[in-house]
């Protein structure tokens, strides 16, 4: 580093990654905050400089460096910190000079100093908090003990759902991500995944990947999708609340089919065609990519822990248990990265299956698609053990945000005559949604007359979208099965 950079460096003031200090006499206190700063981002502490960032200089002899060195012994474990030495213009020769020390993020934190851990908090040198302590323990521990790679106690290949073992394995020759093993025979496939572990025995990240739906409980209870559609832009009235238990596949695709019933869609009926073009308010693919992450990345060691989709009149929330590991933060998820997954058994198998990105690019994936939707990026948030997801719904037409649930937030009938579009086709949404209704449900749900209701229905009917289905006392209303063919 020249002393250009190092002047604009300084320049920025102390920081996360930077602290100024006026002389090696405050190498006490220098090399508690190096230890902060190899348990975090890395970072340097620059002396010679006062605090107000005015270049004052030290005089560096070979008594200072290796009163430095003796310093530095006092980390556990070793560290080697980079010295580099920059003469203060304007002095004279063998006058005085400014002194970088550089220090790296550990590959062995929690990092020590003198018997005590500590952490960098903004531009702050503290003693470590418990909960990052151990946080960073697990970290250190990850290569080799991690939930993942743990045995599944008591549990056998048939109680993992064969179906969805055999789609892994042909989507994954499909794209080239595997070769074929010549044989379809499960716990083949499985030992080919990596998901078998001490002699042959069931990993947890088989059952979290592969278990049939519903036997998770009651050991794995932390295999569990919330969803939730909240009346307006607050936590305080729900208008859809549901639970469900499963491996991972399953419960990413009821968390998909969540989203098409209850997000915004946008329609218009193209000109010269009999169709009618719906189009989702976010990005499919982005929002896919996403729930994909909040599988991948989450943490399920905690038996209270979930998946979680909450979605409001504004926003959609994507939230999964757990923390940033490894020294990310949001910020640089959103730009290049090295892709260091906390559960990469479970991450390879949803990268072979072709659901996420590999090298770091899932968030960058999410960005682009919705840039190129001309949206705004989503934003992440770290908080309480949770990392949250939040991609802001554009505004709908007529003022309602909910799409077919949105007539609901905002008055149903204004929703489904005004909010989505034409009132058939915002009908249409509304079976879509909710299958299996009967005139009376619908009229009772839309605010609108009976009568209004069945002059709608005919023209779905006509148009080949709906079906009745059932007695003419208990039936009710669904899509046309071949709409979509």
């Amino acid at each position: 580093m020249n002393f250009a950079a190092l002047q604009k460096l300084i320049a920025a003031g102390e920081s996360l990654t930077m602290e100024l200090k006026k002389s090696t006499a405050e190498k006490d206190r220098a090399c508690r905050t190096l230890c902060a700063m190899a348990n975090g981002q890395g970072g340097q502490v620059v002396f010679g400089v006062a605090p107000s960032g005015r270049l004052v200089g030290q005089k560096v002899t070979d008594r200072t460096l290796e009163e430095l060195a003796q310093e530095f012994q006092g980390f556990e474990p070793p560290l080697f910190p980079q010295l580099q030495r920059l003469p203060l213009p304007g002095a004279e020769e063998g006058g005085l000079e400014i002194l970088c020390v550089q220090m790296q993020r550990t590959t062995h934190a929690p990092v020590s100093f003198r018997g005590v851990p500590y952490e960098r908090v903004l531009n702050t040198t503290r003693v470590m908090s418990r909960a990052a302590y151990q946080r960073l323990l697990l970290e250190s521990l990850h290569a080799t003990t991690r939930w993942e790679t743990e045995p599944a106690a008591g549990w056998t290949v048939e109680q993992l759902d064969r179906q969805e073992l055999l789609v892994t394995l042909e989507e994954s020759i499909r794209r080239g991500r595997s070769d074929d093993p010549g044989t379809r025979d499960s716990l083949a496939i499985l030992r080919g995944l990596g998901l078998l572990v001490q002699g042959g025995q069931l990993s947890r990240a088989a059952v979290a990947l592969f278990c049939n739906d519903e036997i998770p409980l009651p050991d794995f209870p932390q295999l569990k999708l919330r969803l939730a559609r909240f009346n307006g832009v607050v936590r305080d009235e729900f208008l859809d609340n549901r639970q469900y238990f499963g491996n991972a596949f399953s419960l990413m695709r009821r968390a998909e089919r969540f989203l098409i019933d209850w997000l915004p869609v946008a329609g218009k009926v193209v000109a010269g065609q009999m169709a009618r073009v719906d189009t989702p308010a976010l990005p499919t693919e982005a929002v896919r990519e996403a729930l994909a992450n909040a599988f991948v990345h989450r943490d399920y060691a905690s038996g209270a822990g979930s998946v979680a989709i909450a979605l409001f009149d504004d926003r959609l929330e994507i939230i999964s248990s757990g923390e940033l590991h490894f020294g990310l933060t949001p910020a640089m998820l959103f730009g290049p990265h090295e892709s260091r997954p906390w559960n990469p058994l479970i991450a390879s198998v949803f990268y072979r299956r072709g659901l996420i990105e590999t090298w770091g690019r899932g968030m960058l994936k999410i960005a682009s698609l919705m840039q190129e939707a001309g949206l705004p990026p989503p934003t992440m948030c770290e908080n309480a053990g949770f990392v949250t997801l939040v991609f802001k719904l554009p505004p709908q037409p007529g003022g309602v945000s909910g799409g077919v649930s949105g007539g609901v937030s905002g008055g149903v009938s204004g929703g489904v005559s005004g909010g989505v579009g034409v009132e058939p086709d915002a009908l249409l949404l509304w079976i879509g949604a909710h299958p299996g209704l009967k005139v009376s449900d619908l009229a009772r749900y839309t605010g609108k007359s009976p009568r209004t209701i069945e002059r709608w229905l005919k023209q779905l009917k006509d148009r080949q979208s709906i079906e009745f289905r059932g007695a003419p006392r208990t039936g009710g209303y669904y899509l046309k099965e071949d709409r979509f063919g």
